[in-house]
């Protein structure tokens, strides 16, 4: 999954997509650990669709505008 296709999905289907990438992660990991794992190469794939979905939500994350409220409490508390 590339970056740009991550970042068309709203937040609550990144959330989801992650949630679906670490369960199969894990039953790979589990697999490979039972010695029933057919292809390994898919772990690195899936460690890398995991960091690319985390890194997009930390950048939709980062770019969110910050409400009036907060603006003000932290004046306050400066």
């Amino acid at each position: 999954m590339k970056a740009q296709e991550i970042r068309e999905l709203t937040e609550k289907e990144r959330l989801e997509k992650m949630g679906d990438l670490n369960q199969e992660y894990f039953n790979l990991r589990f697999q490979l650990a039972t010695g029933k794992i057919e292809n390994p190469s898919r772990l690195k794939f899936i460690r890398r669709d995991i960091a690319r979905i985390k890194t997009v939500l930390g950048e939709s994350f980062v770019n969110k505008p910050k409400s009036a409220e907060s603006v003000e409490e932290v004046a306050d508390k400066a």
